[in-house]
């Protein structure tokens, strides 16, 4: 289950992030202050407080969600989860994916302008390719902060990793050794994407590793 809401999270919440980053690249106040007022409240508020809302909060509409068919997914806890935890790291994902574009060389784009290609074709083949390279050290940090975050969704009772602890501790009254075993499965799943993404890391900027 922890592996489930992670994976799904972070994965819709890069796509949205990375929609959100380049909409913030114009001048358009239409969108513009929409979204950064959208990441204002998601990186402002606690994670915890956003899903108590979703999931309690939102089902107090339940004949308007019923009218508009949403109310499938705002009745279970599984989706009401993955909605916080995605629009969460779509929030502080989109901050990062907007600085690392922003910090591509402009005479890099002028280049591929002066060659004839086009924005469309220097967004998917100049700016996104460095962004997305300059952007793994910190997104890294954040899917392992969404990774520690999913621990959360056990108070809407998700059975996940601390949701199943906690069910063990009401059975054996053994805390410390159920807390210690769910921190070292936190810990291995973390350790291991680290060491994934610093090989993704090394593989797409080889310069780096060599300096």
């Amino acid at each position: 289950m922890t592996l489930q809401l992670a994976a799904s999270s972070i994965s819709i919440g890069f796509v949205m992030a990375l929609l959100l980053a380049l909409a913030q690249q114009g001048n358009n106040p239409v969108l513009v202050l929409p979204i950064r007022a959208f990441v204002a409240v998601f990186r402002g508020t606690p994670l915890l407080v956003q899903i108590f809302l979703i999931y309690y909060g939102l089902g107090q509409f339940r004949p308007s969600l019923q009218a508009i068919g949403l109310w499938w997914l705002f009745r279970e806890p599984y989706w009401c989860a993955i909605l916080a935890l995605s629009l969460n790291t779509a929030a502080y994902g989109s901050e990062i994916l907007r600085g690392a574009i922003q910090g591509v060389p402009r005479g890099l784009i002028e280049a591929a302008f002066s060659f004839g290609m086009s924005r469309l074709l220097t967004l998917r083949l100049v700016i996104l390719p460095l962004a997305l390279r300059q952007a793994i050290p910190s997104y890294s940090n954040e899917i392992i902060l969404m990774i520690k975050g999913t621990s959360l969704a056990s108070i809407i009772t998700l059975m996940e990793v601390t949701g199943i602890a906690q069910g063990l501790i009401s059975q054996t009254y053994r805390a410390v050794e159920v807390f210690v075993a769910a921190g070292a499965i936190y810990l291995t799943l973390n350790f291991t994407i680290i060491s994934a993404l610093n090989a993704l890391e090394t593989w797409l900027t080889p310069y780096r590793a060599r300096t």
